[in-house]
This record gives C-alpha cells, sequence and structure tokens, in this order.
C-alpha cells in the first residue's frame, strides 16, 4: 500500500510542477491534484482589502492564522476563521506555525509588503502579496528572484490582470493592428487621499488597539497619528508609493501586458513640489523605453492629481476619469477605467476575433499554480516584478522633479547619473526587520 505524502512534501512537489519542473521519485502529478489535500493559507493583514483576501483564502483552503495590528479588526474575524489563530505580529506568527503553513496572503501598506513576504517565501511559503509589490524597487527585485529559487507559487493583487477586456486589449495591441506604436498615455483620479501635505505635528496618544510599533514595521519611527492609520499611509513617502504605486500597477497594465513595458532607460516628471514628507498633489511622468522583440521605442506619459492626456487625442470620445490611451501609426485604441474595463478603437474598426488565454479567476490562478498547474499570469519571477520595478522608477524622477531626467541601469538597480537615489532604490530597515 503506498504511503502517503506529507502535506509539506505535497505542496513542495505541486510548486515544482508549476514551475515547469518535476523530479523524478516524488510525488505522481494525479497525487498532487488530490482534491483531499487542502491547502493551508496565514494572511497577514485582514483589513481593507485584506478582507477580501482573507475571504478568497478561506474559499479555497483553510485559513490557520490572521495578522493584524488592528485589535479590532481582529476580533471581527471571530467567527470567519474559527481555525485560524490570531497575531499581532506576521514574525511571531511565521515562526509558531511553520509547517502548519502552505501559502501566505500579504495585505498590508506598501512598507511592510517585502519585509513579511520575503521571510515568508524563504521559509518556502507560496505568496500573493497586494499591489505594488513592494515600496522600493530592491525589494521588487528581491521578491522575484527568491520566488524563482525557491519555484513557489506567486502573485501580485492587480486583480484586472484576469479580466477578458484587459487581456483582449493587450492582444489587439500584439496584433499589430495599430501599427507603430510610439506612445502611451496613462492617467488616474487618484490621489483621493491627502497629498502634498506637511507632517503632523500634534502628538496623538496611540490607542490602545493598536500595535503601532508592528505597523511601523521597517519604517522609521514616528509617533502614532490618525493622519497614517487606517488609509492615509499611502501618501507619505515612509508608507504608501502615491497615486503612482497605488493605481499605476492597474492602469498601466494592459499596456504592459500588450508592449512587454518593463526596463525603462530614463523618466523625468514634473509635479507641484513635495516636501520629501508627503508625494505631490499632481504629477506628470515620462518613462523612455527602448525598442525590444518586434516593437520600436515607446514614451509612456503618466498623469495624477488631475492632471490629464490631451482630450484632443480622444478624438471626440467622452473623456473618463482613469484611462489608457495607446498611440499607433495606423490608429489608437482608448483604454477605459481603472481595470481595462472597456475599450474604443480610434481610427480603425473594432477587431472581432482576437484570441486571448481566459482566467479562470484572478485568486484562482494562483490556487491552481500552487496545486501543480501552470504559474499565475501575474506571477513576481516573470510579470509582477517587472511591472512593479518600472512603476516605481516614477518615483524617483518624482523625488527630483524639475523635469530632471533619471538615466536607468535595469541590470544593476541604479540610476547611472544620478548615484545619490540609491537610498531610494535599496532601503534601509529598523532593526529586527531585513529581506
Amino acid at each position: 500500500m503506498p504511503i502517503k505524502p506529507s502535506r509539506r512534501k505535497f505542496m513542495q512537489a505541486s510548486a515544482a510542477v508549476g514551475m515547469g519542473y518535476w523530479a523524478a521519485g516524488g510525488v505522481s502529478l494525479a497525487q498532487s491534484k488530490s482534491p483531499n489535500e487542502q491547502i493551508q493559507f496565514a494572511c497577514i493583514g485582514i483589513g481593507g482589502k485584506g478582507r477580501s483576501d482573507s475571504a478568497d483564502a478561506a474559499r479555497h483552503g483553510q485559513v490557520v492564522g490572521v495578522c493584524d495590528v488592528d485589535a479590532t479588526t481582529l476580533e471581527r474575524t471571530e467567527g470567519r476563521f474559527k481555525e485560524a489563530k490570531p497575531y499581532y505580529d506576521y514574525r511571531r506568527m511565521l515562526d509558531e506555525l511553520g509547517d502548519k503553513i502552505d501559502a501566505v496572503t500579504v495585505s498590508t501598506p506598501d512598507h511592510t509588503h517585502a519585509v513579511a513576504a520575503v521571510m515568508a517565501m524563504k521559509m518556502g511559503k507560496h505568496c500573493f502579496c497586494q499591489k505594488p509589490m513592494s515600496r522600493y524597487i530592491y525589494e521588487a527585485r528581491v521578491m522575484a528572484d527568491i520566488a524563482r529559487e525557491k519555484g513557489l507559487a506567486t502573485m501580485m493583487g492587480n486583480q484586472g490582470t484576469a479580466l477578458d477586456s484587459l487581456r483582449k486589449q493587450a492582444a489587439i495591441i500584439k496584433s499589430g493592428i495599430l501599427g507603430k506604436i510610439s506612445a502611451v498615455h496613462v492617467w488616474t483620479n487618484r490621489p483621493v487621499w491627502p497629498q502634498g501635505i506637511e507632517r503632523p505635528k500634534d502628538v496623538k496618544g496611540n490607542p490602545n488597539f493598536i500595535h503601532w510599533d508592528e505597523w511601523l514595521g521597517p519604517a522609521p519611527y514616528r509617533p502614532y497619528h490618525e493622519a497614517y492609520h487606517p488609509f492615509k499611509w499611502r501618501g507619505f513617502w515612509d508608507f504608501g508609493t502615491g497615486a503612482l504605486g497605488d493605481m499605476a500597477c492597474h492602469t498601466v497594465n494592459m499596456p504592459y501586458m500588450g508592449l512587454g513595458l518593463r526596463d525603462p532607460i530614463a523618466v523625468t516628471a514634473e509635479s507641484s513640489g513635495h516636501n520629501k514628507e508627503t508625494y505631490p498633489g499632481w504629477s506628470k511622468i515620462h518613462f523612455e523605453f527602448p525598442a525590444k522583440d518586434n516593437r520600436g521605442p515607446v514614451d509612456l506619459y503618466w498623469y495624477d492629481g488631475g492632471k490629464r492626456v490631451d482630450q484632443a487625442m480622444l478624438k471626440g470620445a467622452e473623456p473618463v476619469e482613469s484611462g489608457a490611451l495607446i498611440v499607433g501609426e495606423a490608429g489608437s485604441l482608448y483604454s477605459k477605467g481603472d481595470y481595462a474595463d472597456d475599450y474604443q478603437m480610434l481610427g480603425l474598426e473594432d477587431p472581432k476575433n482576437v484570441e486571448f488565454e481566459k482566467s479562470p479567476g484572478h485568486f484562482e490562478e494562483w490556487v491552481n499554480a500552487i496545486r501543480g498547474e501552470k504559474p499565475a499570469t501575474s506571477n513576481f519571477q516573470n510579470y509582477a516584478g517587472g511591472l512593479t520595478e518600472t512603476i516605481l522608477l516614477g518615483n524617483l524622477a518624482v523625488w527630483v522633479g524639475d523635469n530632471k531626467r533619471v538615466e536607468w541601469d535595469a541590470v544593476n538597480l541604479k540610476s547611472t547619473n544620478m548615484p545619490e537615489l540609491a537610498s531610494l532604490v535599496k532601503p534601509e530597515y529598523r532593526e529586527g526587520y531585513s529581506l
């Protein structure tokens, strides 16, 4: 009678299949897909977007651990995850639960994404991380490298990647119907939180239900203030990535998929100015991409804070608050919404029979990869890491401002003309945190 493999060995073997290789003598492929094998999740951050991410985990397996710095958020989970042990510190949760965990979801503020995800992945845990993958460019590279080295199933939470509308638009671009593409314009209605403001000067007592030191994580210490938690942290350089980091992983996602927009060679920005405390009220950013594969060089223009593409370029089409315009010699593709929800062809007939691969669902792609099927589209190794690096590069130009051109060496993750930006590429962490 065959001996049933342990869950840990089962999950490791499943990951190996998902990454495209199989070690002889291991668990059979049929066994690795057994419906009796339940994935056990630990969820880091269960408020905000973490509420739906942890709910997705519970639908596809068993949640054995939940972590949140807000005691009231943990209390509200009672009854949702009956088998889950609650924690305030993800480090303690990972240490204590160890082999009981197969996979983690990370749904925390941007500045804690990488340290939490990397700790879990170094332990061999599959990882789902909300967008952007990281606060810093270097962190995104490390996350992708570790996932690749350990053969883990990973996914970034930019859910539009799974939509038929987004995939069809990317396929239209790849088809060549637009002709030679010279420019991409992307705009957003963000920020919808305060930016261009000073650091709060009034020190308020830390509510006893918030574990503030754990919330700060690797970031420099500062006293608690309601200006940061639970939502407005996105506008602060120490914690968030501004309008660009928050939304470009969604709105740039479709042209990134269609054109392979990674590894720009330079970026410049103009903005309303900033005080190195919060991001500016508005910004316009220009990314320069060299020729690649079957396309020529491309310029990507980003607009936020109320700035928009020149409306004349829409040729009379109804403007939208968030969208993208792909400009080709033969015509343009006008993509509408944060997730490329709809589109309109400008100067061309709408192609009817463009083929593209449909998704079983965003979170489902990740779960299927854990169970030994192909990697999720937005995996760290081959997709999300490059997208995140590209997006975060724009914030280097925002930091510099005044349309100063930041020249970029993507291989070595450094500016070739502004070495002083190194600390904005690779951070230093508070004691107790590391990659």
